[in-house]
């Protein structure tokens, strides 16, 4: 039984662990061993108390080397094959160089930090795209950020040829960093906010005076749509099923008001989702980008998540792709319901290392649909927290109906959360405490959009009747938690663009 590892401290790390040993194949009979690398405090006893079977494997901080440490001695004393890192900061910091320096650069995923820019420089990867012949936006251009005069002139440009301007601070910022204007009324205040938020960083790098690199895109229309590439050493590719996210705090767009988070929910597939769909992502995206990350010596086994907007003919067949930008990493919460929806997730892990993609497709659950649900810190607490994003109410006892959840179908995977030493008791860490998964089967008569309102139903219930809660201080009887309610209602809102013919 080969045993694959997932590092890092969040959901989807200890959420891919347990696919990994519990999913079952139609077509494969290896059995995998799913293993998570730190994870949270919480996580080994919420694995004890659900009776899964995944392992852990504890590190001495957070910081790239310590995960090196502990995975670097997994590997020699066989208590891992395979190694996945899931946080990009990892494979910023040289995460791969350092396992590989040790021997063992045959076991990890992830590029090294020599490739690492096609996510942590957004300038720099709209270049590689350029020489690769890849779809981006129309236009583009790097701009100095003290430099308003250029910058103005730009976004007019954009708003006058394109209906609108992207500013992006061009480094990693969490899914945070793209700042969107629509008319002239926004290029200052948007400006003066995407400044502000990032002059400490600008500083840190480039001092006072030197230049403050800021890339402007014209606005892409469409639908977003991410595509997880799993790519072996051989420079075959499979392409996993969809997913579509949720990353405003609060339904409508986004805003001063309700802003860009690191993600509240999930669904798999993306409602748009079809075969020609993931054929025409092959040929623009992958092959191209593969091929030129072969030619510049950057190929390893890695897995590439490309965020692009695609455009759509009145029969939901796509017509184009364009990158807006490419993550070297599984997306969080995405990877969450598209590994719910494997049954072979650990056979092709291990094509990855053996080279043999080739040979593996992704089995696919294709009679389900997948949900996933952020469970959030709310408002209140002793000094009138905002709440998730912003200030959080730390340290709150988590309550958790195992037997309803089990009864229901619903999967709990546990995030912001801690476990108390003395009682073992789990309590909120803040921010996004945890997850609500759930597959949904599509009966015979069912459309997608019926079968997803019908789950859709089940999580809100299971939160409006308290069945986990986090118990406010100043209310025993109240949930702190927080959650958006319409994740999965765009199979039905799809269903209604695009009827049935």
């Amino acid at each position: 039984m080969k045993k694959i590892a997932f590092a890092g401290t969040d959901g989807r790390t200890m959420l891919c662990a347990l696919v990994v040993s519990t999913a079952t194949s139609d077509i494969y009979k290896d059995t995998f061993q799913g293993v998570v690398v730190r994870g949270t405090p919480s996580m080994p006893k919420f694995a004890e108390t659900m009776n899964w079977p995944i392992e852990f494997i504890p590190t001495k901080g957070n910081s790239y080397d310590e995960y090196a440490a502990a995975i670097i001695n997994a590997i020699q004393n066989e208590s891992i094959d395979y190694v996945i890192p899931m946080p990009e900061a990892l494979l910023f910091d040289g995460l791969v160089d350092e396992v590989e320096a040790a021997g063992f650069g045959d076991r990890i995923v992830g590029l090294k930090k020599s490739a690492a820019f096609i996510e942590g420089d957004k300038i720099k990867c709209k270049e590689l795209c350029r020489e690769a012949g890849i779809p981006v936006a129309a236009s583009w251009a790097e701009v100095d950020a003290k430099d308003y005069a250029t910058l103005l002139h730009t976004c007019l440009e954009y708003i006058q040829e394109f209906g609108g301007a992207v500013l992006k601070y061009p480094y990693s910022a969490g899914g945070k960093g793209a700042r969107i204007i629509l008319n002239s009324w926004e290029i200052r205040e948007v400006y003066d906010t995407l400044i502000n938020d990032y002059k400490r960083d600008y500083k840190k790098m480039y001092g006072s005076k030197g230049k403050w690199p800021l890339l402007i895109e014209s606005l892409m229309s469409g639908v977003e749509i991410s595509f997880t590439i799993l790519v072996d050493k051989n420079s075959n590719f499979q392409i996993l099923p969809t997913a579509m996210d949720y990353p405003e705090r609060f339904e409508g767009p986004a805003s001063k008001t309700n802003p860009i988070t690191g993600g509240m929910g999930a669904i798999s597939p993306h409602p748009m989702e079809t075969p020609d769909l993931i054929s025409l992502a092959g040929e623009l995206i992958a092959k191209p980008l593969i091929g030129k990350m072969k030619e510049k010596g950057f190929l390893r086994p890695c897995i590439l998540y490309p965020g692009c907007f695609v455009s759509l003919d009145n029969a939901k067949q796509p017509t184009n792709i364009r990158v807006s930008e490419i993550n070297i990493r599984p997306g969080e919460p995405e990877a969450q319901p598209v590994a719910r929806r494997l049954r072979n997730l650990g056979v092709l892990i291990e094509a990855m290392f053996t080279g043999k993609l080739d040979e593996v497709k992704p089995e696919v659950r294709d009679d389900q649909l997948a949900l996933c649900a952020g469970l959030v810190t709310g408002p209140g607490g002793p000094d009138g927290q905002k709440g998730y994003p912003w200030s959080c109410t730390k340290g709150e006892p988590v309550e958790i109906d195992f037997n309803y959840i089990r009864k229901k179908g619903i999967q709990v995977i546990p995030s912001a959360m801690t476990c108390s030493t003395e009682d073992a008791k789990f309590r909120s860490d803040g921010t996004r405490v945890a997850w609500m998964n759930a597959n949904v089967q599509i009966k015979p008569n069912d459309s997608r959009g019926e079968a997803a309102e019908r789950f859709r139903n089940k999580l809100i219930a299971a939160f409006d009747n308290g069945k986990i809660r986090v118990i406010p201080r100043e209310n025993p009887q109240g949930n702190r938690l927080d959650l958006r309610r319409d994740i999965g209602y765009h199979y039905l809102k799809a269903e209604k663009i695009f009827p049935a013919k």
